[in-house]
């Protein structure tokens, strides 16, 4: 009878009732539970510390915004007590406009010198000089949202965050080249709450059927996978594939041409992607974008484009697909990362002024246009004319409670301030020091692995995604990868990070990536634990190789 070897023993032990076949029926996201719980017990049976590089937090946040966003909750404190103060029950007023820049001016002259001095009062005249602000309104605007004492008004934004952020997103999204005309935005509750907004509008709006077939450029993160197949959307799913192969036989997540020609089928009603990827990690080469926006102009004018930039200031010089065809694309983005505010929940969703979604509502046939005029009716007395993105807050207040939505007011106001940060940075030293985390991170992962690292610019660095079987096939043999793919799940490889060596990855198939991969965040842990997570990987690795030769000796 045949006995276990050693590593097989240590990498298919589970709970009692868990296999890896149970396993991946679970999101990545849910797996890292299970994983989390196994490398705890084996970072104590260790004394070590286990290293959680599942989720992709950072472990560094923007100060100055934060700090701006306090010393103005202080003026609007002042502000409010002025107009009405009763001290002995904690009670004041509501902040006044006339004046209130003046008096935001000497409160900050009053202020010892800092850098969150500097941002508000830089800010100020930034919004007057090159934005053509009224200095009372804009004040007043960011003095009432720091107080947040009023529901959003307009609903969708407030009116300078608005262009603000507009202003941020031409920036770092568009290359400081945006395309002629106007974004319209939707500040939301973060990335996710803007992906839950968009496929609902489409699908209460007619866009998308039930039925109706999408493509995903994958792999992709596993909520793009999730939410088509749920009930209520019930979408056919095609995938556009980042599959290219290097000559050295490495993944370098760009889309082959005969992948993007796929788009070209009618049938296909949008495309939705994470640009740059996720879990890839790899802005489109510049030959891609050509080849999509040739696509899109002379095939599928009719295409409707999604997407998902929220690690666009990880790679220099980044162009967003709305940047390239505005009038297809809706743009998600997300602040999370890049300032470090995953616990603040700020999101955009921004849509071309001139775009094809509100070309196809208006050309809907005539019993569906009636029925969502009745559907917006007691929100406009020209629902007919309303914008889609304008749909989309109904929508996610269940358009009964449009009056109330919106995001709220401090959340806007630190949105502002992040990106007011941003467009004042001109030299980028934050940018630039957030890409040069995630790049030394890297090399410090390779270095543990003891593998080269290979130049690539488009690489945003975020995440590495790894994948064992063409490193094995590579520089082992297929002999190697056939014997592992025959003896071995691919989940067992963060099975056994996890319980020999206290780390936490992801694995890469919960995106439709490659079975034998795992995704590695270099953003939420301390530098010095990359080396030890790429000698944790090169010890499996070694591992699996000397039973592979073992079992070679034996027969």
């Amino acid at each position: 009878m045949e006995t276990r070897t050693e590593t097989e023993t240590s990498v298919r032990e589970e709970t009692d009732t868990t296999t890896p076949r149970e396993l991946h029926k679970l999101s990545p996201f849910e797996l890292k539970d299970t994983l989390i719980e196994m490398a705890d017990e084996s970072a104590k049976t260790r004394a070590a510390v286990m290293l959680n590089a599942g989720r992709g937090n950072p472990n560094w946040i923007a100060t100055t915004p934060r700090e701006a966003f306090f010393l103005m909750g202080q003026f609007a404190l002042s502000e409010s007590r002025r107009t009405w103060n009763e001290p002995e029950v904690g009670l004041a007023g509501m902040p006044k406009s006339p004046g209130i820049a003046r008096r935001l001016r000497d409160f900050l002259d009053g202020q010892e010198d800092s850098a969150a001095v500097r941002l508000l009062r830089d800010s100020l005249e930034h919004g007057v000089r090159e934005l053509g602000f009224d200095e009372n309104a804009f004040v007043w605007e960011l003095t009432d949202a720091a107080i947040g004492d009023n529901y959003p008004v307009p609903d969708r934004m407030l009116v300078h965050a608005e262009r603000i952020v507009r202003a941020y997103l031409a920036k770092e999204m568009c290359d400081g080249r945006p395309p002629p005309g106007r974004f319209d935005l939707f500040a939301v509750e973060g990335g996710t709450a803007a992906m839950t907004y968009i496929f609902r509008s489409l699908m209460v709006n007619g866009l998308l059927q039930k039925g109706d077939t999408i493509a995903l450029g994958t792999p992709i993160f596993t909520p793009y996978l999730e939410i088509p197949r749920l009930e209520e959307f019930d979408l056919r799913t095609v995938d556009i594939r980042q599959s290219e192969m290097s000559e050295e036989g490495r993944h370098v997540w760009q889309y082959p041409e005969s992948e993007l020609r796929k788009l070209e089928d009618p049938r296909i009603k949008a495309f939705f992607v994470v640009h740059p990827g996720n879990p890839g990690a790899t802005a489109m080469r510049r030959e891609s974008l050509d080849l999509l926006v040739d696509i899109v102009r002379k095939k599928r004018p009719d295409l409707l484009l999604l997407t998902d930039d929220v690690y666009g200031t990880f790679v220099e010089g980044f162009r967003s697909l709305a940047a390239e065809l505005p009038h297809n694309t809706l743009l998600v983005y997300s602040y999370s990362k890049h300032f470090g505010c995953t616990g603040w929940r700020l999101g955009v969703v921004a849509l071309h002024e001139d775009n094809i979604i509100d070309d196809m509502i208006s050309r809907l046939p005539a019993a569906q246009r009636e029925m969502l005029e009745e559907r917006y009716g007691s929100i406009t007395l020209e629902p007919e004319r309303l914008k889609f993105i304008d749909r989309m807050v109904a929508d996610s207040r269940a358009v009964a409670l449009n009056h109330t939505a919106g995001l709220s007011l401090p959340q806007q106001l630190q949105m502002s301030l992040f990106s007011l940060f941003a467009l004042l940075d001109k030299d980028d030293a934050y940018k630039k020091r957030c890409r040069r985390i995630c790049r030394e991170r890297l090399a410090a992962l390779y270095q543990g692995m003891g593998v080269d690292l290979p130049e690539d610019p488009l690489r945003s660095a975020y995440y590495q995604t790894l994948d064992l079987e063409a490193w094995g096939r590579k520089h082992v043999g297929k002999d190697f990868v056939e014997y592992e793919e025959a003896r071995h799940d691919p989940l067992d490889i963060v099975l056994a990070l996890a319980r020999r060596h206290g780390v936490v990855l992801l694995n890469g198939s919960g995106f439709e990536g490659p079975e034998w991969s795992a995704r590695v965040s270099l953003a939420n842990l301390d530098d010095e634990a990359y080396p030890r997570i790429g000698q944790g990987l090169k010890d499996i690795v070694i591992r699996a190789i000397q039973e592979w030769k073992g079992r070679k000796l034996d027969s």
